[in-house]
């Protein structure tokens, strides 16, 4: 129910560093994308940590400009190479854009599904109605859904239809790039847990059923997320929480669906 994610983190020192700590703190889920410049130094962190691969669930996603067919099985044996692993456990379409066309880029997705490179498909900043082509096109079927989600956030509708699809959510900027510290609300309910602000935003994922993959550098912030999992939330929390009317959205591209 938590990851690590490495956007941003293209020091390369700081990139193997992290992975390294955060699996050897108790971290299985590690997520890294093309885009992200960073697959090599993710896979040295991974290859550095006294932890079996297959142990560690690892994902990387696919870029917009590489979803014809051909590039996505020519870019994914790249990504591979650079991970220094024969396989990832979910492999992403990143964004639903550019040369994102569903029947062709999906068929790629099922053929690297067969040869064994994925074992699962992934979609990423999906809205409802791409969540249910995909379901429809895609042979190996949408094992999660990658979205920003936090508590400014909170993705109502598109939660629904993941679960009307048995489709996980995976929630990338879980903290709202920090926006989450300056919400009375998770401050007060920090306060009367003696726990940050992000642990609460975590938590509260957590109760909704949803993995996230904060980023973090430093071994204090690796830290303090994963002691998010010893946070329990209780429902009149889980109410103050949920009562938050916002739709402050951190990542909101030119190309994006919505």
């Amino acid at each position: 129910m938590l990851g690590l994610g490495t956007w941003q983190n293209t020091n390369a020192d700081e990139c193997r560093n992290a992975v390294q700590t955060a699996l050897e703190m108790g971290y299985r889920h590690i997520d890294t994308a093309q885009a992200y410049e960073n697959e090599a130094e993710v896979g040295e962190g991974i290859a550095a940590a006294d932890v079996d691969r297959d142990e560690v669930f690892l994902a990387t996603k696919v870029w917009a400009d590489k979803l014809s067919h051909d590039d996505v099985i020519e870019s994914t044996e790249e990504s591979l190479e650079k991970l220094g692993v024969d396989y990832v456990d979910l492999l992403y379409v990143h964004w639903p854009s550019r040369e994102y066309d569903a029947e062709e880029t999906l068929a790629a997705f099922d053929e690297l599904v067969e040869r064994g490179l994925t074992k699962r498909v992934g979609i990423s900043n999906f809205e409802p109605e791409q969540v249910r082509e995909a379901v429809e096109l895609s042979e190996s079927g949408a094992f999660a859904n990658q979205i920003e989600m936090h508590p400014l956030l909170q993705q109502e509708e598109l939660r629904e239809v993941c679960a009307e699809e048995d489709i996980e959510i995976v929630a990338y900027s879980p903290l709202a790039r920090g926006n989450v510290f300056d919400v009375d609300v998770l401050s007060d309910i920090a306060e009367k847990h003696d726990a940050s602000e992000a642990q609460v935003s975590l938590a509260w994922l957590r109760e909704k059923g949803v993995t996230a993959i904060p980023k973090a550098t430093s071994e204090g912030h690796i830290r303090d997320n994963w002691e998010s999992l010893a946070l329990d939330l209780d429902d009149e929390d889980v109410a103050a929480i949920d009562a938050i009317q916002t739709e402050e959205r951190c990542i909101d591209p030119d190309f994006a669906p919505w």
